[in-house]
């Protein structure tokens, strides 16, 4: 299945369709089965740790929630990270999911990995 990416981008391949069953935060989700998805080639603000931002990091986690929980989400899988993750990029109703992240200020690109998305560079 293709999907169209707005602003001319060239079609990308979804590999599969997955539930998601919860977001950690505005970058991280799993799926029903239990698999951890990293959303690719963007950072959203932390939760926890030296670089935390509560405020900031929960409105991010409950945007990405709205989006995502629940629905069925096209997955285009790109690689694991050294966590263990899937390293991906998330669809859903044709719409990238990091794209409107960034286009909504809960995330950023994050430009040491943006060369895996083809809407970020």
């Amino acid at each position: 299945m293709a999907l169209l990416l707005p602003g001319g981008l060239r079609p990308v391949a979804a590999d599969e369709t997955v539930i998601i069953r919860s977001c950690y935060d505005g970058d991280t989700c799993r799926t029903s089965d239990g698999e951890r998805i990293r959303l690719a080639c963007i950072d959203a603000p932390e939760l926890r740790g030296k670089r935390a931002q509560p405020v900031p990091a929960r409105a991010a986690r409950d945007h990405l929630r709205a989006m995502v929980v629940g629905r069925s989400i096209s997955l285009r899988r790109i690689t694991t990270d050294r966590y263990g993750r899937t390293v991906g990029e998330l669809f859903v109703d044709g719409r990238n999911v990091q794209q409107a992240m960034v286009v909504s200020r809960h995330a950023q690109i994050d430009w040491k990995y943006a060369h895996q998305c083809p809407w970020s560079s």
